[in-house]
């Protein structure tokens, strides 16, 4: 069973007993050796995280830093992530949903209305879950139909002008029929405002709703069929916050910062944009989903199909300013379409033997398409590209307690993918097209001792694998064509492990030492090609390593007390990256040389990746009266150091800590609230990411920065109906 049949397996943690189905089947997360994080809505709402790319807030091994649109985000996972313009370059984190994969990144970047958990697994997953998870897997679980009428909903509304409510209601229709249907809405004007216009800008509005429908055909037989759809747009504001006096954009004479920019003062809290073109994106799209599930004597036999088609469209004001010079009206405007396909089988044993199995075969069928321009000032581009992809994998992990209290692990996965591309530039009136394909195989070794019921001690030896692409990018020529794919990236993963829990578990601890190990990996660099020509693409640069210890922590003291944390120490550096792109001001004498110029990262720390990054917060739930229970919880989120791109001053973020407070009542059975809450407590200003603009300049120093949801204090009121 897949834990995503139930709605409530993390809810109740009294005793601190959690679900995962990180192994393909619904297991208590202590005796699964695997280093996942299990993330139930509470947890999101203490730490204020109601859209994905906050989710790094409360899973101290995941960083997600958003750039000018979704899909040029970039999700890392033990300081391991992909940056990417092309479509079709797959991440180095998947995403699922319910048990089925999204296309590609942007399809996620939305609220979270009706989560039943979150489980982040963390390193390689490639054997059971494909070759998007080289790095690791976020598995989002939604709300299931039950057998009783159940309402969860919620309704928010902060003093910056933010507001959402969503609501899930589930329960029977007939006694084997059941359903699910949630709805949400939010809308946030941002915390930019736009000098030019008077409006605000870096927000966010968002319209999704999801049915369900589960049948019991037979006692042994269910079908779950599910359907999903979402709307949106954002808005894009990325405030100068230093720029050279002497700085021209475009190096054209007079246009000062002054000019380009009138009004903004660039300072590390500036919060002013002035752009004469509203950057944004609007987006749209939807999916189903068939779960056919057969209880096979012991075994279960489990289908799982799915298709999705999303649409995404994307303005964004290439310069970033409203200079009233032809170079201040530069543009890049383009879509993003996808659909995917994909169909699974899984076959699994009962998961009380001591000879356990799981086997699965895979199918997907995936297309992109792209149409894009920029223009008409400068660095002009115009061009339209395809790619698809389909792929074909069978896939099984054996677990056996051949000893009392010692189990052997045995997993593989065997692939076959096949990638095509079409590549038209309607500037140079050429045309490209090509295809490829691979065979692969991936696996999993573990060792496994259970000491007692509560003490577990593992140890894991596994390989992940990133498949190959095209860079269908700006400047896709001849030569990039005749290069070929790019090739696949691969990993090596070495993992030690404890589980425990003590005071009759009551209090958790579990911790993680990894070591893990990349090659051919796949990255932005300076490409010299056979007829001596180069060019910057995505392509493979060499190695890269990351090792540290994650550590998940859990108390419940007493009745009303309840405290919870995780910690991660990361080591992640290019072992080797010889060739790398000089960022923007770099010399020689700060490493930048050669023909053409470039800067060699082996041994450097890579981006996104802070050495310390952790999460805590303490719950006190006392009777207030016979009826009515207090609420208050205190929560934080804490980083060291780190860089949005390897080794460039700019794009440097110090440490910070964020405290959030919530406090409220609720009733003695839970099944409404009404709570009071403060983000960013001490109003600590830090940035979700910073950019190198200085190219723009005329070489001359200007960092903007993309400024998180909680830049500033802010504050609201939240009430939750929950029966």
């Amino acid at each position: 069973m897949d834990s995503s049949t139930s709605s409530t397996s993390t809810e109740k943690r009294d005793g601190i007993i959690v679900t995962t189905t990180a192994q393909k089947r619904f297991e208590n997360i202590q005796n699964v050796p695997l280093a996942v994080q299990v993330i139930a809505p509470a947890e999101l709402e203490a730490h204020g995280v109601r859209h994905f790319q906050e989710l790094g807030k409360v899973s101290p091994s995941l960083v997600i830093r958003p750039a000018d649109q979704p899909v040029n985000a970039t999700v890392s996972i033990r300081g391991l992530g992909t940056l990417a313009y092309g479509i079709g370059v797959e991440t180095s984190v998947a995403i699922t949903v319910d048990g089925a994969a999204l296309p590609f990144m942007a399809r996620v970047y939305t609220d979270l209305p009706d989560v039943a958990q979150i489980e982040v697994l963390r390193g390689p997953q490639s054997t059971l879950y494909g070759k998007a998870a080289s790095a690791g897997l976020v598995k989002i679980m939604t709300v299931q139909p039950t057998d009783d009428f159940h309402v969860r909903g919620s309704a928010t509304v902060t003093g910056d002008r933010e507001y959402g409510a969503n609501v899930s209601v589930t329960g029977p229709i007939s006694d084997t029929l059941g359903y699910v249907f949630s709805t949400n809405y939010s809308n946030w004007d941002g915390n930019v405002d736009n000098l030019f216009n008077g409006r605000k800008s870096n927000g966010r509005e968002n319209v999704s709703t999801r049915g369900k429908l589960r049948w019991k055909a037979t006692p042994d037989v269910t079908f779950t069929l599910s359907g999903n759809y979402v709307n949106g747009n954002t808005t894009l504001g990325r405030p100068f916050i230093r720029v050279a006096p002497d700085a021209l954009l475009r190096g054209v004479a007079g246009q000062t910062p002054a000019v380009a920019f009138p009004g903004v003062t660039p300072t590390e809290n500036n919060q002013a944009i002035s752009n004469n073109y509203t950057a944004r994106t609007k987006y749209s799209g939807g999916g189903a989903l068939l779960r056919s599930e057969a209880n096979i004597g012991k075994m279960n036999l489990l289908s799982l199909t799915s298709y999705d088609r999303f649409r995404l469209d994307d303005y964004v004001d290439q310069d970033d300013t409203s200079s009233p010079a032809a170079v201040g009206s530069n543009t890049q405007i383009g879509a993003f379409r996808s659909r995917l396909f994909t169909q699974e089988l899984r076959l699994l044993s009962p998961g009380e033997d001591t000879f356990r199995y799981a086997l699965g075969l895979y199918y997907a069928n995936t297309g992109f398409n792209r149409p894009f321009q920029r223009g008409p000032a400068f660095s002009l581009a115009n061009w339209y590209a395809t790619a698809s992809s389909r792929q074909i994998a069978a896939f099984g992990q054996i677990d056996w307690e051949f000893v009392s209290h010692l189990t052997a692990t045995v997993g593989g996965r065997i692939q076959n993918e096949r990638v095509k591309y079409t590549f038209q530039d309607n500037l140079a009136r050429t045309n490209y097209a090509g295809s490829a394909d691979d065979t692969a195989a991936t696996y999993r070794l573990g060792l496994t001792y259970q000491a007692t019921p509560d003490v577990m001690a593992f140890a894991n030896y596994s390989t992940g694998y990133k498949g190959q692409t095209y860079d269908l990018t700006t400047g896709f020529n001849q030569n990039r064509a005749a290069a070929g794919p790019i090739k696949p990236e691969r990993s090596r993963d070495r993992e030690l492990g404890i589980r425990t829990q003590f005071l009759d578990r009551r209090l958790t601890f579990n911790a993680t030492l990894f070591d893990t190990d990349y090659t051919n990996l796949q990255a932005q660099t300076i490409e010299t090609l056979a007829d001596g020509t180069s060019n910057f693409r995505l392509t493979n640069v060499g190695k890269f390593n990351t090792r540290g210890v994650e550590v998940d922590a859990e108390a419940r003291l007493g009745r009303y007390i309840a405290i919870q944390g995780g910690l991660t120490y990361l080591d992640a550096k290019y072992t080797s990256f010889a060739a790398a792109q000089c960022y923007p001001m770099q010399t020689a004498a700060l490493g930048c040389a050669g023909s053409p110029a470039r800067q060699d990262l082996t041994g450097a720390r890579a981006p996104q990746a802070p050495v310390w990054k952790g999460n805590w917060s303490v719950g006190y739930t006392p009777p207030v009266t016979d009826r009515l229970d207090g609420i208050l919880q205190l929560s934080s989120e804490f980083q060291s150091s780190l860089y949005y791109v390897a080794k460039d001053p700019q794009t440097f973020q110090p440490g910070f800590s964020v405290y959030n407070l919530r406090f409220g009542v609720q009733s003695h059975d839970r099944r409404w609230d009404l709570t009071a809450f403060v983000n960013n407590l001490f109003d600590k200003q830090y940035y979700a990411s910073l950019v190198n603009t200085a190219g723009n300049f005329g070489g001359r120093m200007a960092t903007q920065a993309v400024l998180p949801r909680d830049f500033r204090r802010y504050a609201g009121v939240r009430f939750g109906v929950n029966f």
